[in-house]
């Protein structure tokens, strides 16, 4: 018995609750854990120094670069100590040079030596050094790859040693250093070394970009346009983001572009948010180059370019942001801006996937599931699928639906099929309310309900689904699940032919043909049975031919009457086929053609001739039963065929059917309509 969907609903909260709307060009990513820990190098072994000196060294290195105990400030002297201690094989004091590079201390900027003194003390496992490089690999920075895998990895590290980040706690509290204030904010925030706790890290935030440090300002924007930790204002976030991109803050000169792209605490600007993407995208900002990527593949802001968006996108991948691997991904599969290759639109794909990026896990189990650049594997598919649904991908709760009920990669499951088109209908996914009113109207993994059925087709037709509208055109014009109304029929076929949907170009040229809903107009009936005929509609085919024969509302044109019953036959419609099988017989826009009406006949009929091994003779077939209409006619076109055969025996022409039939000629009676 299917379960009510209260219970169903009550289900698929433990879905939704792991739902991650985020937008594919947020910042300040939110990122769920891998299921598995990338296993890292890590050199257990490495000596840390006995050297007394080098602990004397990395202190005194300490009080200069914070000015503690009387000492002078002096970050460029506190660096030359550091090196020494860290020559000497002081690992805390390498993961500090690191954080010097990172944060300017002393030296200029370089994310990437800053990258390189943290990955040589984070193979001690030093905390600080794990802590930022979880940081880099989240988040990223210009050069530094995004590997959102390696980061969960290095977080898991740090939960596993104990005061990870005392450097940073002491460095801020103490010491009140802007940097490490922001640090140990993102601590909070990310729940690195610390517990996570957003409060805390709107505070640490706040204290940091009140002394001016860039960073700490673009976070503390990012706060206040999200409220996390403090209420949202939108104009005090845009505030502070000037205020760290004035410092060249490229994530803040990104966040400025993003917030007049949407108009968020200022009036939308698309220009201007190109001119912001533009100026962070130059500088290396990977969440920029995507960003920019898709205003070139969109035309927002500037003029349409796939060259660029695809240039831009690659820029982006190539720093391992998942955003912009799947929309490199997407490019090469679609051939948008380079040539096509659906292996490199599978590998892109793969890469963000790995990433844990849900549209890329949907996308990459789609080319499983069809072969696309990779071999085809339906279980695979199913896997991925799953990954992406497990992350709140609505696309992906529609896929598995479709696998359920239909047996790709899983058996078939009626009921769970409907479960996940309820999951992804509830989220508004319009194939998904399409695909659920389906099951509905037929009985599939659920009580057959047309009241039910057109309640989801309305839904996915009010969002502009095109299917939906038809079918639901076709509940009015039937009364199915609403009271019969052609007028209504007739409008959700014109939406969904206008959309270019031949089933429905079809349905509303048969409504114009027959008066239905709107005034008989053979005309337009003719118009909507072409749109729908240049598709290879066979119904459409088979319509525009008769009136072609005609001449109803067209011109009469029985070759091009001939020409579209044989298009038609030939895809299986019955009807058309018994109008080919007329042509042929009657020499209607072909020469007259016994057998190949007979011929088409027969397929009209849904039989075949069983001809004895000793007689080639049509006289001794039968027939399975089939369309009436095309059976009368074939048995009496049988006649005609014996009759003018060369081999058939010598009947008079004249001979009337019962005397044919007497004969053998005609065996028995038309079978009735299956």
């Amino acid at each position: 018995m299917t379960p009510p969907f209260s219970h169903i609903l009550q289900r698929s909260r433990l879905v939704l609750s792991k739902l991650n709307h985020q937008k594919r060009q947020s910042t300040f990513l939110t990122h769920h854990p891998s299921t598995t820990s990338l296993p890292l190098p890590v050199n257990l072994d490495r000596p840390t120094s006995t050297d007394p000196s080098s602990h004397h060294l990395f202190k005194l290195a300490n009080c200069h670069l914070f000015g503690r105990k009387g000492f002078p400030k002096s970050p460029s002297t506190a660096l030359v100590y550091y090196h020494k201690a860290a020559a000497l094989g002081y690992v805390q004091a390498e993961s500090v040079l690191g954080f010097c590079y990172e944060f300017g201390f002393g030296v200029t900027k370089d994310f990437l030596v800053a990258e390189h003194h943290y990955l040589e003390a984070a193979k001690s496992l030093d905390g600080l050094a794990m802590a930022r490089l979880a940081f880099l690999r989240k988040y990223g920075r210009p050069n530094v790859k995004i590997d959102r895998v390696e980061a969960e990895a290095w977080t898991e590290r740090v939960r596993h040693c104990p005061n990870a980040v005392a450097w940073i706690v002491e460095a801020a509290t103490m010491d009140g250093d802007a940097a490490a204030q922001y640090a140990l904010g993102v601590c909070y925030h990310d729940g690195v070394g610390m517990p996570k706790d957003d409060h805390a890290a709107f505070r640490w935030y706040k204290a940091s970009a009140e002394q001016g440090n860039a960073r700490g300002q673009g976070i503390l924007g990012y706060c206040y346009g999200e409220g996390f930790g403090v209420d949202k204002d939108e104009v005090e976030a845009m505030k502070w983001y000037r205020l760290a991109a004035i410092q060249g803050e490229t994530v803040a000169i990104y966040n400025v572009g993003y917030c007049y792209e949407d108009g968020i605490g200022v009036e939308k600007n698309v220009q201007e948010a190109v001119k912001w993407y533009r100026l962070s995208a130059e500088q290396g900002n990977a969440f920029a180059q995507n960003s920019l990527g898709y205003c070139y593949e969109d035309g927002i802001g500037v003029d349409q370019d796939f060259q660029q968006a695809a240039m831009w996108y690659k820029q982006s991948a190539e720093q391992g942001y998942p955003w912009a691997e799947c929309n490199l991904g997407y490019c090469y599969q679609n051939g948008i801006g380079v040539d096509k290759d659906d292996a490199l639109g599978a590998h892109w794909y793969r890469r963000a996937a790995l990433q844990s990026h849900a549209r890329a896990q949907h996308n990459l189990g789609f080319c499983y599931q069809n072969g696309i650049g990779v071999l085809k594997n339906e279980q695979e598919a199913v896997k991925w699928y799953r990954r992406s649904a497990e992350r709140g991908n609505i696309f992906a709760y529609h896929s598995l639906g479709y696998c359920y009920q239909n047996g790709i990669g899983v058996a078939v499951n009626e009921q769970a099929a409907v479960f996940w088109y309820y999951l992804s209908a509830e989220e508004n996914h319009a194939p998904a309310q399409l695909s659920l009113g389906y099951c509905y109207r037929n009985g599939i993994g659920v009580l057959k309900k047309e009241r039910e059925a057109v309640k989801w087709f309305r839904r996915s037709a009010e969002q502009g689904n095109a299917l939906a509208q038809n079918s639901l055109g076709f509940c009015f014009e039937e009364g199915l699940g609403v009271k019969k109304d052609s007028a209504r029929a007739v409008y959700w076929y014109h939406k969904s032919a206008r959309q270019n949907n031949p089933w429905a170009q079809c349905n509303l040229g048969f409504c114009f043909a027959n008066g239905i809903g709107v005034k008989k107009d053979s005309t337009k009936a003719v118009y909507w049975y072409r749109q729908a005929a240049a598709q290879n509609h066979a119904r459409a085919q088979d319509k525009l031919g008769l009136h072609l024969q005609a001449g109803l509302g067209v011109d009469r044109d029985l070759e091009g009457a001939f020409a579209m019953f044989k298009r038609a036959a030939e895809q299986d419609h019955i009807a058309a086929q018994f109008h080919l099988a007329n042509c042929y017989e009657k020499g209607l826009g072909c020469t007259m053609d016994l057998r190949q009406a007979t011929l088409w006949f027969e397929r009209a009929a849904m039989g075949k001739f069983f001809l004895c091994c000793q007689c080639t003779s049509l006289t001794h077939c039968f027939l399975l039963a089939g369309c009436r209409s095309s059976h009368e006619r074939l048995r009496r076109l049988l006649v005609r065929v014996c009759l003018f055969s060369p081999d058939s025996s010598a009947l008079s022409s004249t001979a009337s059917e019962e005397d044919l039939t007497c004969s053998g000629f005609i065996l028995g009676h038309s079978a009735p309509a299956a």
